[in-house]
């Protein structure tokens, strides 16, 4: 029998920081769930495991619905695969190129609804560029003009206006190096030009929505290990206190990612390692379009030069067999960042080197064991969700950019697997916190951004409708200055990080908040101011 309905909890704003449902997470409310938690007498809808974007997005899905929800996560908020994609929300093209439709059509309508709706605020159109230099094939131009003409037919199908992603179309040589100035002029003809969605941060797309979750009634606890995972329940165990809990569940969701085997032995994953290099921008210089450089003798994979925030180009990706243990931190193989360098490099006036190179991350993707013998790029992006034999509800696979649907997925097999009452999805048209149009408002007495047109572009950029609150909450010294000379970000986010985002100290404010520590020479150079303000906000808002 179907259990009664709830009604979705009401919303509060950010701040102040403690107030029940509200949008901030920090280190009080974390210890009052724990508390609140081994104090509950009666199970949770669901417990889900894992805080990446699957996670988030599934706990956003089930609290919207009224569901009761704890999310528990081993490290930080977007501690594994979901910081190290290449940020971009994109279209399904490559998909289309392997044939598969459904993921192609899936991912394009779930770029439309991002970019329309749920957080217009973080997804930016980018220009993409495939320069017609002498390394890219006729076959290859022929191809790719053809693949970005049929991903534009994704983008009328997904009905994204032309105004959000503008059609394709072939441009001249001027056009291409005031674009991207860093291009190969001997022999240049031009090229194509598509677009497609870019995230400002994957990680700060991971914070939105979880705290969205929390303002819906859901518990989101970091440093909480899981063990014990079993249909009826698990233990969490408090990395910070030391103590643990048995929380009892209706649905116990696997979230977990790459780490998805290690509490459901039923599982085969195949992880599959991307690796990224992280570029000074002025060292292609400062370009506004993402330079697509086809792999040799391919026509559906590429090598991307993609502008990113903080004035650095993310060159990526590739993708490897990771066979063995699951590291909670990958690294980058020396021969993927000379490959990266190499390709890139083809479509250049000057060629790369390993000077030129900042940082350089690398992400398993949790791609799902087919028994296959061929490369991880043939395995399908194709999500999984399903009850297995151990009573888990497994949510595995898929992209950033279909995290949505997957979250519905889970959540809708979810009400059907427990008997649980069921109002239906609302994600497809819930704002998350800092978009336009959120349901989560910013503080009543704190103007609205576009009010306030003295805000960093930066600042918007990263936190949209909440940008005013960062400065306006903020009690640090200086709160609108950047934490360093060369580095922008300000103060005020740093304490913003531990105020509302979660942060419970530097790593998490240099490495997830705000992705200062992706250049080693930048987290070094940040990482006494930003301990200080991290230090300081604890001891202000302690419990």
């Amino acid at each position: 029998m179907a259990r009664t309905r709830r009604t979705p909890p009401p919303l509060n704003p950010t701040g102040p920081p403690g107030a029940a449902h509200s949008a901030a997470l920090h280190g009080n409310r974390r210890a009052r769930d724990l508390d609140a938690l081994a104090a509950r007498g009666e199970p949770v809808d669901l417990l889900v495991i894992g805080g990446g974007v699957t996670g988030a997005g599934v706990a956003l899905d089930a609290a919207s619905r009224g569901l009761s929800v704890v999310l528990a996560e081993a490290h930080d908020l977007a501690f594994g695969t979901s910081r190290w994609s290449s940020k971009l929300v994109h279209g399904g093209l490559r998909y289309l190129a392997t044939g598969d439709i459904a993921v192609a059509r899936e991912s394009a309508v779930e770029r439309h609804i991002l970019m329309t709706r749920v957080a217009p605020h973080l997804v930016r159109s980018l220009p993409q560029l495939l320069p017609f230099v002498p390394s890219v094939s006729a076959k290859q131009r022929v191809f790719g003009g053809v693949g970005m003409g049929m991903g534009d037919g994704l983008r009328m199908l997904a009905r994204t206006p032309g105004d959000v992603l503008a059609h394709p179309r072939r441009i001249g040589r001027d056009e291409a190096l005031r674009l991207a100035p860093a291009l190969l002029r001997e022999g240049l003809r031009g090229g194509v030009l598509s677009h497609d969605g870019q995230l400002v941060d994957d990680a700060r797309l991971v914070v939105a929505i979880a705290r969205t979750a929390a303002a819906y009634g859901a518990t989101v606890l970091t440093r909480v290990r899981v063990s014990e995972a079993g249909a009826d329940g698990a233990t969490l165990v408090d990395t910070v206190g030391g103590d643990s809990l048995r929380v009892r569940a209706r649905v116990v969701v696997n979230a977990a990612g790459v780490w998805a085997g290690d509490l459901d032995p039923g599982i085969r994953m195949r992880p599959s390692r991307g690796t990224h290099l992280v570029l000074d921008a002025a060292a292609l210089g400062n370009p506004s379009a993402a330079v697509t450089v086809p792999h040799p003798g391919s026509i559906s994979r590429f090598v991307f030069a993609l502008p990113q925030q903080l004035g650095r180009v993310v060159v990526g990706l590739t993708d490897e067999d990771a066979p063995g243990p699951v590291p909670d931190v990958p690294q980058p193989q020396d021969a993927e960042i000379d490959f990266l360098l190499r390709t890139v490099s083809s479509a250049l006036e000057r060629p790369l080197g390993r000077d030129d190179v900042l940082g350089a991350f690398a992400g398993l993707r949790p791609l799902i064991d087919t028994g296959g013998d061929g490369s991880t790029a043939d395995i399908s992006r194709r999500h999984h969700v399903a009850v297995s034999e151990a009573g888990l509800l497994n949510v595995l696979g898929g992209k950033l950019t279909t995290y949505r649907a997957m979250a519905r997925d889970a959540v809708d097999l979810a009400c059907r697997h427990a008997g649980l009452a069921d109002p239906g999805c609302r994600t497809a048209t819930l704002a998350l916190v800092g978009a336009p149009g959120s349901a989560v408002p910013v503080p009543a007495d704190v103007a609205p951004a576009a009010t306030r047109p003295e805000l960093p572009a930066s600042l918007v950029a990263r936190y949209g409708a909440e940008a005013s609150a960062v400065l306006d909450l903020a009690r640090c010294a200086h709160p609108a200055e950047r934490i360093e000379p060369g580095i922008d970000v300000t103060r005020a986010e740093i304490e913003f990080a531990v105020l509302a985002e979660g942060a419970l100290d530097v790593d998490d404010v240099l490495d997830r908040r705000t992705r200062i520590g992706l250049v080693a020479a930048d987290r070094e150079l940040a990482h006494t101011a930003v301990a200080e303000i991290v230090e300081e906000a604890l001891a202000r808002h302690s419990r």
